[in-house]
């Protein structure tokens, strides 16, 4: 009875960490969604809480090299999910900042099941500010471009 009730409390555990892996890639994919990009609010958590139940499926481990070979597996998969976001039209390439973005969905999944709940934090918070805080700073830099091709 007592192995149920550890079993079970270490469920909870697994269930809480997915759960935050996911409302912490959610919020970022609002935030593409709401900005009309095709990947968005359902990649970003799906994303998030994948590299995080791969890593709490290897549960713990004292063989880093086998936590380093998943993540190893999770940062190439997940660029290439990213990469789908990326759009080439002419001279003009549209999509990278989604794309890191979802790359960096992946570091907040994996950070969240090694329990470095700070990082994923801080990750979620940074990639927050850089789509919202710094476009408008990218959008001058844009526009100075143009007119200095046309000028």
């Amino acid at each position: 009875m007592l192995d149920l009730f550890g079993h079970l409390q270490e469920s909870w555990k697994s269930v809480q960490q997915v759960g935050l892996a996911y409302f912490l890639t959610a919020v970022i994919g609002w935030d593409r969604e709401n900005e009309a990009h095709s990947t968005g609010l359902r990649t970003f958590p799906i994303v998030g809480m994948a590299s995080c139940g791969y890593l709490l499926i290897l549960g713990p481990q004292s063989d880093a090299a086998a936590q380093s070979r998943v993540l190893q597996g999770l940062i190439t998969g997940i660029g290439f999910v990213g990469g789908g976001a990326i759009l080439k039209e002419g001279t003009t390439v549209k999509g990278t900042a989604t794309a890191a973005s979802v790359w960096n969905a992946g570091g907040i999944g994996a950070a969240v099941a090694l329990e470095r709940y700070e990082i994923a934090i801080l990750l979620a918070v940074l990639n927050l500010f850089t789509l919202r805080a710094l476009l408008p700073v990218k959008l001058w830099i844009d526009r100075r471009r143009k007119a200095d091709l046309k000028g």
